[in-house]
């Protein structure tokens, strides 16, 4: 099997067997060089030799991608395939029977043992995740805190984040299954109902994983002196835990949350309709869907913050509050035709629609890829009215492919005019869109805070790597509406 090296940073393939990774979250491109794909995505990784930065492939795209933005997968053979491609032989035809039993084990039918199976799967996994978290706590976080002169504080939260208070619910959790796990009969357990009651808990892997990109980079910080090296390397033999480096049993929790799913929906498809836990764990697989969704969506937003505040440094002529005074999420962009009251003439502006607001700008005549403010428009007061073709009577004009913004507290009426009709169906649902962000955001409690805002005011003024591009509107572009956690 290709070996990829975790002390080193990784190395060339040295077989011609190939090396796969699961994506864990979106990687959102700015560079023609770089990867980009969506969470669930599988990559041919083919250089491993820089630490942080991978080279792989999907289809006929090449390009680098951030390492900590994926999962080797355990098993590269991926016997499964077979093995699900077995069963459904068996299913097709009676004489693939013996075959199967030889696969599940005598005794109970072949549903019921395959939900036994996925049950103690989810029981196992559950018990050695609790196992790791109590090695960090103990084996690590309480050796460094003993430490105070090679650890401030403030090191210990960035590189190990709240992992002591997913310790805490997990444990929690896990008394939970327990309850409900039937041990003699593992496929009569009924389990839906403990994923249901902790849901709104789960929650708590969202500061975690956003977390996370930091803790490597303070990590990779420490571990280029020896003394840290060792020092690490002593907690872990204190503690008796497996061979695996510090940052690895960092990475569990999030591949954890992101697994959920997958267990549910195995759960789900060895679950009769009839069997009592059905519904609970039909409705826990959303829940969990949902979940996974939600702290993908905030782990996305917060690393586009810092692309936000380059696109607005590249702004000429910016006037008034910072965008991320109020907004941390592009929803569109485009081009379209603006007519204001008092003055009818039209004007052509680049539309940039955040959360709660709207900014347009005027591109420079010579230089495309200049923008000048021109201003902004306050989506929270705003109405959004279709227009149909023909002379409006506001404007007493013929327009196409027309929509209005009416002021709620005021008398303004913008008038913009899209090229296509396609375009305009598409403005027309992101500015719904735009609503349902700002009321999910409102439900799930989501904001920015006033550190966050700082740091990524200070990563803008940081100068640009190597080969990237300077920010422009054209970055920001391409921060938009990538697809949820790919656990569908």
């Amino acid at each position: 099997c290709g070996k990829l090296s975790g002390g080193s940073g990784g190395e060339r393939r040295t077989s011609s067997t190939v090396v796969y990774a699961e994506a864990l979250w979106d990687h959102v491109t700015m560079d023609d060089q770089e990867l980009g794909f969506k969470a669930g995505d599988v990559i041919e990784v083919v250089d491993a030799t820089n630490k942080e930065w991978w080279w792989g492939r999907i289809t006929d795209s090449e390009g680098w991608f951030p390492a900590s933005f994926v999962r080797l997968r355990v098993n590269q053979d991926e016997p499964m395939d077979e093995y699900l491609a077995h069963l459904k032989e068996a299913h097709d035809g009676e004489e693939d029977r013996a075959g199967l039993a030889f696969l599940l084990g005598p005794g109970l039918p072949c549903k019921e043992q395959m939900r036994t199976n996925v049950i103690n799967e989810i029981m196992s996994t559950e018990r050695d995740y609790i196992k790791h978290l109590k090695d960090i706590s103990e084996g690590y976080i309480k050796q460094c805190r003993k430490r105070t002169d090679m650890f401030t504080e403030e090191q210990l939260r960035t590189i190990f984040g709240n992992i002591e208070d997913i310790y805490r619910f997990q444990r929690k959790f896990l008394k939970g299954l327990e309850k409900k796990f039937n041990k003699e009969q593992p496929h009569l357990s009924e389990i839906g109902c403990c994923f249901l009651e902790h849901q709104t808990d789960f929650q708590i892997y969202s500061e975690y994983c956003n977390n996370h990109p930091n803790a490597c980079v303070q990590l990779t910080k420490l571990m280029k002196a020896n003394k840290f090296v060792f020092f690490f390397e002593a907690c872990r033999l204190l503690q008796k835990m497996i061979d695996i480096s510090l940052d690895g049993f960092l990475l569990t929790p999030v591949q954890k949350i992101c697994k959920y799913p997958l267990q549910l929906a195995e759960l789900l498809k060895y679950t009769n309709p009839q069997h009592r836990d059905y519904r609970d764990v039909e409705a826990a697989l959303n829940a969990m869907k949902n979940v996974a969704r939600l702290i993908n969506e905030r782990k996305r937003r917060l690393e586009n913050i810092d692309k936000i505040v380059q696109w607005q440094s590249s702004i000429e002529d910016w006037e008034g509050e910072d965008i991320l005074s109020r907004s941390s999420h592009l929803i569109f962009s485009g081009e379209m035709t603006k007519l204001s009251h008092p003055q009818v003439k039209s004007q052509q502006r680049m539309f940039f629609l955040f959360d709660h607001q709207m900014v347009y700008c005027k591109k420079d005549l010579l230089r495309r890829d200049m923008l000048y403010y021109k201003g902004r428009m306050d989506m929270d007061h705003m109405e959004v009215i279709d227009v149909e073709d023909g002379k409006d009577k506001d404007f007493n004009i013929s327009v196409k492919n027309a929509l209005k913004l009416r002021s709620l507290v005021g008398s303004d009426v913008h008038l913009l005019c899209a090229k296509k009709p396609e375009l305009k169906l598409r403005w027309l649902q992101a500015f719904a869109d735009e609503r349902i962000q700002v009321q999910r955001d409102r439900e799930t409690g989501f904001s920015l805070t006033e550190v966050q805002k700082k740091q990524a005011m200070l990563n803008a003024c940081k100068s640009h790597p190597a080969g990237k591009p300077k920010g422009t509107h054209r970055g920001l572009r391409q921060m938009l509406l990538m697809g949820p956690c790919g656990l569908d």
